[in-house]
């Protein structure tokens, strides 16, 4: 057993060099952004946009990712992350479009209804000769 000071991690030393160099380290591209959790948009959806539990489920998978981010599993942090925006995006779009469907169905049924007016106002405006009961 090796007790002596200081210990030398024998995956850096490079094999063949006695004066125990430390491996070179190749650079592969650029390194990739961290990724995103979507905490504060989750909260946001949890909050205001909570139309069948799709902010609260975002913000379990924005928590999870955080978590994994922390452990240093970003691959798994960044599928918890995606899955948290598709969450946060169906939550917005679940809240945002009825309300704008009903808005046009209100706004065509009130000039279809305009239109209907006018029309009768039309019929029972016209005045007929004593001919047309002949």
């Amino acid at each position: 057993m090796d007790t002596s000071f200081p210990r030398e991690d024998p995956r850096t030393l490079t094999p063949g060099k006695a004066d125990g160099a430390a491996p070179i380290a190749l650079g592969l591209g650029a390194p990739s952004p961290p990724p995103h959790d979507h905490l504060i948009w989750s909260i946001f959806s949890t909050i205001y946009l909570n139309l069948c539990c799709l902010g609260f489920l975002a913000l379990v998978h924005s928590v999870k990712a955080r978590d994994q981010k922390v452990a240093g599993d970003l691959e798994a942090a960044r599928r918890y992350g995606s899955r948290a925006k598709c969450y946060n995006i169906l939550a917005a779009m679940w809240t945002l479009v009825p309300p704008l469907l009903l808005l046009g169905l209100v706004v065509t049924g009130a000039l279809h209804l305009s239109r209907l007016a006018k029309d009768s106002a039309a019929f029972f405006s016209t005045k007929f000769d004593d001919a047309d009961y002949d």
